[in-house]
């Protein structure tokens, strides 16, 4: 009698943990984005495998700090920027909201392009139209989350995140990478200043600021502020398996684009960008798989960019203590990506430097992230292991000795 209680105990906690993962899949849409995209296309196309272990590097960074960021949110009942914000006087606040609001425009930047030049390859729309739709499309997605609730946002962008995967991961039916220089791109090393440049770029894209800033928001809106107890114990348990779960997607997406880029681009005689992966695609895989791809781009710009607004919709509220309408929200940071576009900008080369510009913020989200987490007044039971402190120090360090090596690098090549 007591086995089979414990057997159903068992199964109704194991059902009641699958029902509550999903704010890291939310999350994991920054990593997937038509920014990795650009990024992960130019350094497979121009250097072959020798970044993949960028990808891996960056998305084990990535899952370390999206756990400390869910934990923030479940035990102090405060996003990260509403945290952040209370222990800052105005100006202080106020500087910090304007780095946050160019990290956020870069971002946009990035989804928009991405979700126009998909509409292109597909459609043929200018990339300025293709732009716009991504934009009004994006909005459409964020009403889910106000008129139907946290869930059923997070079931559709979960459902986008499952076409982007397939999009990307369709092409290894048909051809696979040689499993020796796979092995050896997993081997640290750089090939000169442009090989830092497309790393810091990986990085930008995977370790984004604004999803560090968005998942605390996210489990707040889906599991409220549990007290201490048996709930949240349960919670942060859950969270720990829902930001593996969506860093493993995540990170298999992005070195699928990587490897699709080697394969088919590398040695060709064709641009290394998304236009020229597709048509490289197109010519050696053939339509289907070409088209597959096309559609996981215009999925991530779709559902990224909803993403992207929410996060900085609670960026806004958390630093400026007041509530701004979504739709001027979206403006605020839509109108500088069709600007990009309207200017005729190299429409890949932007999304490289939006991810760089977007590895200049990832100092500011993570260095208070950890300081918050590790504070013992603060979060009480759950502060950090000191181990895991010196983590993510580790993570804000390299982050930040990465972009003074990129700054060194790029004023020299001026």
């Amino acid at each position: 009698m007591r086995i089979d209680t414990l057997a159903q105990d068992t199964a109704a906690s194991l059902k009641t943990s699958w029902y509550l993962l999903g704010p890291a899949f939310v999350a994991a849409i920054a990593y997937v984005d038509p920014g990795n995209v650009a990024a992960n296309v130019s350094a497979g196309a121009q250097y072959g495998y020798l970044l993949l272990w960028v990808i891996v590097v960056a998305n084990v960074l990535a899952g370390l700090v999206q756990y400390l960021s869910a934990k923030l949110g479940l035990v102090t009942g405060r996003s990260l920027p509403s945290a952040i914000g209370k222990q800052m006087n105005r100006p202080l606040r106020l500087a910090f909201w304007v780095q946050a609001e160019l990290v956020a425009i870069a971002t946009d930047a990035a989804e928009v392009v991405g979700g126009a030049i998909a509409l292109h390859i597909l459609f043929g729309l200018p990339l300025l139209v293709g732009g716009i739709i991504t934009g009004v499309v994006s909005l459409l997605l964020l009403t889910l989350q106000d008129r139907r609730g946290q869930i059923i946002f997070e079931r559709v962008i979960t459902g986008l995140l499952a076409v982007i995967a397939v999009g990307f991961a369709a092409s290894f039916f048909v051809a696979t990478p040689p499993p020796d220089a796979v092995l050896g791109g997993l081997v640290p090393r750089f090939h000169g200043a442009e090989t830092v440049l497309l790393a810091a770029a990986i990085l930008g894209a995977t370790v984004m600021p604004h999803a560090v800033y968005m998942h605390s928001g996210l489990v707040l809106d889906r599991h409220g502020h549990p007290e201490e107890g048996q709930r949240r114990r349960l919670l942060l348990r859950v969270t720990r398996v829902d930001v593996v779960l969506a860093m493993a997607v995540a990170g298999t997406v992005n070195a699928a684009m990587l490897l699709i880029a080697a394969i088919n681009l590398q040695d060709r005689d064709v641009s290394a960008s998304i236009e020229g992966a597709y048509t490289a695609i197109h010519s050696t895989l053939g339509t289907t798989i070409a088209v597959l791809f096309a559609i996981g781009l215009l999925a991530s710009g779709l559902a990224s960019s909803s993403v992207g607004a929410y996060a900085g919709a609670m960026i806004m509220q958390g630093l400026l203590h007041r509530r701004v309408p979504m739709v001027v929200r979206r403006l605020v940071t839509l109108c500088p990506a069709l600007a990009i576009l309207a200017l005729g900008f190299d429409p890949t080369r932007a999304l490289v430097l939006s991810q760089v510009v977007l590895s200049f913020g990832i100092p500011f989200a993570v260095l208070p992230l950890v300081m918050l987490t590790s504070n013992r007044k603060l979060m009480g039971k759950d502060t950090n292991h000191p181990v895991t402190t010196v983590l993510g120090w580790a993570v804000a360090l390299l982050v930040s000795v990465l972009n003074v090596v990129l700054i060194y690098l790029t004023v020299k090549g001026m």
